[in-house]
């Protein structure tokens, strides 16, 4: 676990809850299938609405996301979990649990036509995902950030300037 808590000037989103609650009342996904019903084993389900782990033993949803609003080269699709039931959105400058729990994340900036700014995308380690994201804001071009797993490369969280 880091011991970083918060980001000093950015916002840290997980995906909207309109979108998820329509899913877990069985939305088609970036696919256009119904997501999986599976039950959480161990401690490695990442919910991508409350960034917190689900609960062992709790049901949760496997889907396709795409975390971006159209189609286009770079709008890359891959599985996330999400609480099968209800639960509260995290949005804030916290740090949240799903972002404390590797030794490091891939983190990549993009402009605002949800293109990846080139030289944006690194590794970090947990506890430097505070400066490197300041770092990357620094460029203008950059509108946001996507927090990825540094192993699946799957997305974990949004970054937006607070």
């Amino acid at each position: 676990m880091i011991a970083i808590t918060a980001l000093p000037t950015e916002t840290v989103r997980a995906l909207p809850t309109e979108t998820v609650r329509a899913l877990q009342a069985g939305a088609p996904d970036a696919y256009g299938t119904p997501p999986e019903h599976h039950v959480a084993q161990g401690s490695g389900n990442p919910c991508r609405h409350c960034l917190r782990f689900i609960p062992e033993g709790a049901a949760m949803l496997i889907l396709a996301y795409r975390p971006f609003a159209g189609l286009h080269p770079y709008a890359e699709t891959g599985p996330i979990f999400l609480c099968a039931d209800a639960c509260s959105r995290h949005d804030g400058t916290a740090i949240p649990e799903v972002l404390r729990d590797s030794p490091d994340y891939l983190l990549k900036g993009y402009n605002s036509r949800d293109r990846i700014v080139y030289g944006t995308g690194r590794v970090v380690a947990a506890a430097e995902i505070p400066a490197y994201a300041e770092q990357v804001f620094e460029q203008r071009d950059v509108a946001y950030i996507h927090v990825r797993s540094a192993r699946n490369n799957c997305y974990q969280a949004r970054i937006d300037r607070a």
